[in-house]
């Protein structure tokens, strides 16, 4: 799957865009005709005591599929934990739109007999 990432606010190391891309590649596993991903992780500042200091991690994560494109975003305080709950999301979403395209087992056996 050819995937993009985009650091936002900071340089990624190659330790991280290593573990996003195995994550990744595993949702290849809920659907096989991914055709390509987008991940944007960004830095999000947040103004404590007229400071600003760099909080939360946030990860964006869009996945196109034939005729439709699955989109998720989630924080955290770290962004590979980040990353674990945006897969999350999109594992199920991945789920649904493969259940969604495959007929079911009862109406094809009632249109049988």
């Amino acid at each position: 799957m050819i995937l993009r990432m985009q650091p936002v606010h900071f340089d990624a190391d190659q330790k991280l865009l290593d573990y996003v891309q195995k994550k990744i590649d595993k949702l290849e596993t809920f659907h096989d005709r991914i055709i390509d991903g987008e991940v944007i992780m960004r830095l999000e500042k947040s103004h404590l005591n007229k400071k600003e200091v760099f909080g939360n991690k946030t990860v964006e994560l869009k996945i196109n599929i034939p005729r439709q494109q699955l989109f998720v975003k989630d924080s955290s305080s770290t962004f590979e934990a980040a990353i674990d709950l945006a897969l999350e999301r999109m594992s199920r979403q991945l789920k649904r739109q493969k259940e969604k395209k495959q007929p079911r087992k009862a109406s094809i056996q009632s249109k049988v007999k």
